[in-house]
């Protein structure tokens, strides 16, 4: 049934009539596609309106190549297929061309919930954790949509706002995607805390088995993404958590089996240079939403309070010469090896008190270096880690668990291994000592830091960075550190820059 005059295909597409020549009909595929029918037209229009280039696209095999051409076309003229949880830029896109639009009734179906019957439902599950406002909100609104991308800061507790979904319900077999072993393993921690029975979950990883009778499945995306679509028709709902970490064919290759999956919830830390489209993101998900960002986080002591020292390491005329006719890769390999450099970073770091964190980018060169200087100089009762993708999850788990229980603890971590995933909450300094531009990557990283703990009120950054500018010539990775000025800047955290001669 169609919300308004209800002209068939055939009557829009022949007709003659200016209403039926400029109307968009809308109807439900599945629960991952809608059709949106129109004339040829319109119809390329919505191609275009849907198409977009992908991010790094040049540098690609297939497009340097000439395989493609590198844009993502969501809408299809031919099939006339587009992701149901695009349907909000669609009215949009009609709004914009004064077209009208036609959309079958069952598309736009909310449930009513209030705050005072959640807040009834949450008392019922007799949990000793009480929602925030904001949790609170978060939950209203995905149940009330039945769908969403909800953008949830780092340490904002988003955990809890899952498990709730998976109590309202708790009826249907619920499938939780996630992009690393370590999130499985902090996801069926944290449920077990919130509540739930150990035999109501079943994690997938690794050699883990796929088909099992629990209720709640939590998974890698690498070890479900190459399922059948068999496989995923007993899920009613479905939940992709840091979804903006997911590769983009393997997080669609997943979501568009889930065909008769009405309950479809994404969240992320941020939209921002995600592998996978915010289009994608949202197509697959639902219209994204955020209710709360860190600085009020930090601000209602939900969070530590947090300051960031940019340490700016100036170089002789010499080396910044020498520096002004290198390539990004050079650039790099000449700080991440520079003696001096790395000699700052080992005193900086020994003289920290607390639990301490040093992420860096490359193994080798840099982060196996930086562990034999640092471990030969530390204190001997000083606890020193070395963490990197080599490094299995139990080990990891272990390490967190003790630094946990310590006070003054190094972790020397890859960015890639201990940036996302990991809860440390006696956490109370983190050291950049690789530079990179990532806004995610630095987000997921100081939220590390965030985390309160009964021995740890605050926490610091310190942001090293690289002032090898010659004349007019600014080198790459003090580039990269104005664009981790400007997030800075831009989740209004308190920040302050320090000129270091080494």
């Amino acid at each position: 049934m169609l919300s308004k005059t209800a002209w068939t295909s055939s009557d829009l597409l022949l007709g003659n009539n200016e209403t039926r020549a400029n109307t968009l009909i809308i109807s439900k595929s599945n629960d991952v596609y809608m059709k949106v029918d129109a004339e040829p037209v319109i119809r390329q229009e919505l191609s275009d309106y849907f198409t977009f280039m992908v991010p790094g696209a040049k540098f690609m095999p297939a497009y340097k190549n000439r395989m493609w051409d590198g844009k993502i076309r969501l809408y299809d003229a031919r099939s006339k297929e587009l992701y149901l949880g695009l349907l909000s830029y669609v009215k949009h896109f009609a709004e914009e061309r004064d077209y009208e639009i036609d959309v079958e009734d069952d598309l736009d179906v909310s449930e009513n919930l209030s705050l005072d019957d959640a807040q009834q439902f949450i008392a019922s599950l007799k949990t000793s954790f009480t929602p925030r406002d904001y949790q609170l909100d978060s939950f209203v609104h995905l149940v009330r949509n039945n769908r969403g991308l909800l953008v949830s800061p780092t340490a904002s507790g988003k955990s809890f706002i899952i498990w709730l979904l998976t109590q309202w319900y708790g009826d249907s077999k619920t499938l939780i995607i996630v992009p690393t072993t370590s999130l499985v393993h902090q996801m069926r921690s944290d449920f077990i805390e919130y509540g739930t029975p150990e035999g109501d979950i079943h994690i997938i990883m690794g050699g883990k088995e796929k088909q099992n009778d629990a209720r709640i499945i939590i998974s890698t995306w690498q070890s479900i993404y190459k399922q059948r679509k068999d496989y995923f028709a007993e899920y009613d709902v479905v939940i992709g958590d840091e979804c903006h970490l997911f590769k983009a064919k393997s997080l669609t290759s997943i979501m568009t089996k889930l065909i008769d999956c009405k309950y479809r919830f994404g969240f992320t830390g941020t939209l921002d240079g995600t592998q996978t489209h915010k289009l994608v993101l949202e197509g697959l998900f639902g219209k994204v939403k955020q209710f709360v960002k860190t600085k009020e986080l930090i601000d209602q002591d939900h969070l530590a309070n947090f300051k960031i020292k940019a340490l700016v390491l100036k170089y002789t005329d010499e080396e910044k010469k020498l520096v002004s006719k290198m390539k990004y890769k050079d650039e790099m390999d000449f700080i991440v090896t520079h003696d001096r450099r790395n000699t700052f970073i080992k005193k900086l770091t020994i003289s920290l008190q607390g639990n301490t964190l040093l992420l860096f980018q490359y193994v080798e060169k840099h982060g196996k270096v930086l562990y034999d200087i640092i471990s030969k100089s530390a204190e001997k009762n000083r606890k020193v880690f070395f963490v990197y993708g080599g490094t299995d999850a139990e080990t990891r788990e272990q390490i967190r668990a003790i630094t946990e229980n310590e006070r003054d603890a190094i972790i020397i971590a890859s960015f890639g291994t201990f940036s996302t995933g990991i809860n440390i909450r006696n956490l109370h300094n983190i050291i950049f000592a690789s530079p990179t531009k990532s806004r995610i990557r630095n987000l997921q990283s100081i939220g590390r830091g965030l985390r309160k703990g009964d021995a740890k009120e605050k926490a610091t950054l310190f942001d090293i960075s690289d002032d090898l500018r010659w004349k007019s010539k600014v080198n790459y990775t003090l580039k990269h550190f104005s664009e981790r000025i400007k997030t800075y800047s831009e989740e209004e955290f308190e920040y302050k820059i320090y000129n270091i001669k080494i």
